[in-house]
């Protein structure tokens, strides 16, 4: 599996005092680094991460209560949960928050979208051929 990152893959002219970005992180995975990366790059003061490894019971968190934030980091496949923080936040009056996309990466031996689920998958399939 790939996981090393291209610095170049990495915004460099763009930052914002308070980046946000969440998700379920049960097994970190190199499309989890480069998110983190990628938030880490773009945000000058203040980081938040929500993270959860079982069932997402607020989907939103702080990203629709916090005034102070600027920018939320997404990937290709939560780009609408991205444009439904905005949604939430333009109910509540809250400015929108500007959204950086991050590419997804792939799984080296299979091609399809690296994802924990996807690691599990590979890890059954890799017990069963095991005597």
């Amino acid at each position: 599996m790939k996981n090393s990152l291209e610095l170049e893959t990495l915004p460099t002219k763009k930052s914002y005092e308070s980046v946000v970005l969440g998700g379920t992180f049960d097994r970190l995975h190199g499309g989890h680094h480069l998110l983190l990366k990628t938030s880490a790059a773009l945000a000058t003061k203040r980081l938040v991460v929500g993270v959860c490894d079982g069932p997402m019971l607020n989907c939103y968190g702080p990203s629709i209560t916090d005034e102070n934030l600027d920018a939320i980091v997404v990937s290709k496949e939560t780009l609408p949960g991205g444009l439904s923080v905005n949604e939430k936040r333009a109910e509540k009056g809250l400015p929108q928050l500007k959204l950086e996309v991050v590419d997804l990466l792939s799984e080296e031996s299979t091609g399809e979208k690296l994802s924990s689920t996807l690691l599990r998958k590979l890890e059954a399939e890799k017990a069963k051929q095991q005597p």
